[in-house]
């Protein structure tokens, strides 16, 4: 299966609590933190969500 790499750029204080519980689902515990998770519809959804505080790194 197909990896993705993705950042987390900007802090969740702040933002609504929806957000705040994807981006602990997703395993973010810092800011600048990078994680790799397969590339399935769930993960791609919930980067969609939250497409403002993370980014797709190569």
């Amino acid at each position: 299966m197909a990896m993705i790499k993705i950042k987390l750029v900007k802090s969740p204080i702040g933002r609504i609590e929806k957000h705040k519980r994807t981006i602990e689902a997703l395993g973010f515990k810092k800011v600048n933190q990078v994680l790799e998770k397969n590339d399935t519809p769930q993960i791609r959804g919930m980067i969609n969500q939250i497409s403002y505080m993370v980014e797709i790194v190569d």
